[in-house]
């Protein structure tokens, strides 16, 4: 790593750990007795705790947004671009919170983490988890760090939808809500894509109704599928051609069924690497988590009158060739939100990476999210 990186760099954390014994009341009925939440902070508090920022993470993340783990600099933190000293979310002056959401698999609670009543993996019999169960946890880590209110709450993607939850559930505890390639719910299609994906797992023959931990097995197979499924939707059309258009893999075609075009080995090498670390129930719980986001449901299905309660301030931004989370999605909410009379900007930004452009070096997204941030911080 370079002189420079390493200058725009929170450099090495430590994930900490943090564990309740307040029993959790899920959106489902179901309770979690005790529990444990990983979670990694850059930056320092301020004497009167007002610059927290709180980054929720999407489908396959964690905790570890920023800088690297001793020993392991290749082991970079999932937003490592938009975070750390100088950066659009400057660490000099903001406290970053990451959160590894119950039901995860990297240090919080979740399938995997054995159940202190059996003695056994919680398995299949962990709780179907929310959106809403999500921000009910992140709020109690708050609280435990000292954090009344945080400056902002963001994220990409799900973790959007976990900052406009936020916005509704804890109203007088954030002031400013980013919201990044976001929807207000899941599309049939969407939803039709995550059941794919989890049907590509659960008829893995080593899944074992989920419960393949103690048979010492993984379903990769499945895990493999429903990575290589979900990559694709992440992507661009226009992306993936000019990444890797229709190259092949050899020097001609080869008339088989194996590998013949570098998209096809592209898939396979995410399929499986992405088999090598992620829990498969964890899959299943956060895919279904996204699918159950709706909060106007309980607002009859009025968007608007389910943001009412909202004070924060809003930046919402989507990406022109984000097919997964269109833009469309993102203008209902910044609708709803003008309907309340919200304090809302919104940007649409010509990208042509697909739904990860959240991800990547944009320098007209990231001046954006800077100049939203730079105004955050002269208010303090």
């Amino acid at each position: 790593m370079g002189t420079a990186a390493l200058d725009q760099s929170v450099g090495a954390v430590k994930a900490q750990t943090m564990r309740f014994d307040t029993p959790l009341v899920f959106r489902s009925g179901a309770v979690l007795d005790q529990y444990e939440l990983a979670y990694e902070t850059y930056g320092a508090l301020n004497s009167d705790k007002s610059n927290a920022v709180l980054v929720c993470h999407a489908l396959n993340a964690s905790h570890h947004v920023a800088g690297w783990y001793e020993g392991q600099p290749d082991n970079i933190g999932w937003w490592d671009n938009m975070i750390g000293p100088g950066k659009p979310l400057d660490t000099n002056r903001f406290f970053v919170v990451g959160v590894n959401n119950l039901g995860g698999c990297f240090g919080s609670t979740g399938p995997a983490s054995i159940n202190p009543k059996t003695g056994k993996p919680h398995g299949s019999s962990f709780p179907v988890v929310t959106v809403v169960d999500w921000v009910e946890a992140q709020a109690r880590l708050a609280d435990r760090l000292g954090i009344a209110r945080f400056a902002a709450v963001m994220g990409g993607s799900l973790g959007a939808m976990q900052a406009l939850q936020w916005t509704i559930d804890h109203p007088g505890r954030i002031g400013s809500a980013v919201v990044i390639a976001a929807a207000p719910k899941l599309s049939a299609q969407n939803i039709a894509f995550n059941e794919v994906a989890r049907q590509a797992i659960t008829t893995d023959p080593d899944f074992r109704g989920g419960d393949f931990y103690q048979h010492g097995v993984v379903p990769r197979r499945g895990l493999r599928l429903a990575r290589m499924i979900g990559h694709i939707t992440y992507l661009s059309d226009d992306a993936m051609m000019e990444k890797f258009g229709r190259t092949l893999s050899a020097e001609s075609i080869r008339y088989h069924f194996d590998v013949d075009f570098e998209v096809e080995s592209y898939l396979r090498y995410q399929g499986d690497k992405f088999a090598e670390y992620f829990d498969a129930n964890t899959y299943l719980l956060i895919t279904r988590a996204l699918d159950y986001f709706d909060p106007a449901q309980a607002a009859g299905g009025d968007l608007a009158r389910a943001l009412s309660a909202a004070r924060a301030k809003f930046f919402v931004a989507s990406f022109t060739s984000d097919w997964r989370f269109a833009p469309e999605r993102s203008r209902e909410i910044v609708k709803a939100l003008l309907d309340n009379r919200a304090d809302v900007s919104y940007a649409e930004i010509d990208a042509p990476h697909g739904h990860d452009a959240f991800l990547l070096d944009d320098p007209r997204y990231h001046a954006l999210v800077r100049a939203w941030f730079d105004n955050i911080h002269a208010a303090l």
